[in-house]
């Protein structure tokens, strides 16, 4: 028989999964569409230009990236996040390029390799400093040297 203060202490201590789940993870600060990182960001930016030419796109299972030279986000897989003190660590899945299974491209030359990462480390891992509730830089990154800033929602 369980006595009613023990279920109670039980539930505050160990919420139902489906409430962890529900809240996104450690890095669900960082969810939504963000821009700069390989520019500086404009004055009086629009939310309508922010979000219709986003840099980076953070999900709860994926983080987006534009790159100057290609017109498609690379999706990088997540498969964890921590975040501690203001800095999440995010690992992502092995890179896999999938021009680089093919060669003999555009006149027998043989494609370059996308940019997978973020010109951290490792193309596997992405390094988020959170300076404001609207404003991150990925320390460490050469290809973003610059602040990113959230993108207004109107």
């Amino acid at each position: 028989m369980c006595r009613p203060a023990v279920f109670l202490a039980a539930l505050l201590l160990f919420p139902p999964v489906a409430a962890r789940a529900q809240s996104g993870g450690p890095h669900s600060w960082l969810f939504g569409s963000w821009t700069g990182g390989l520019f500086p960001v404009p004055g009086g930016l629009t939310a309508q230009a922010c979000l219709g030419q986003p840099t980076v796109i953070f999900t709860r299972d994926v983080v987006l990236r534009a790159s100057l030279t290609e017109p498609n986000f690379t999706q990088r897989v997540i498969v964890t996040a921590r975040t501690t003190a203001g800095l999440t660590d995010i690992q992502f899945s092995p890179a896999v390029s999938e021009l680089a299974a093919t060669s003999n491209g555009l006149l027998g030359l043989d494609q370059p390799k996308p940019a997978a990462g973020f010109g951290c480390e490792s193309d596997d891992v992405l390094h988020v400093r959170k300076l404001s509730d609207t404003e991150i830089v990925f320390p460490g990154c050469q290809e973003f040297p610059n602040p990113l800033i959230r993108c207004p929602a109107r």
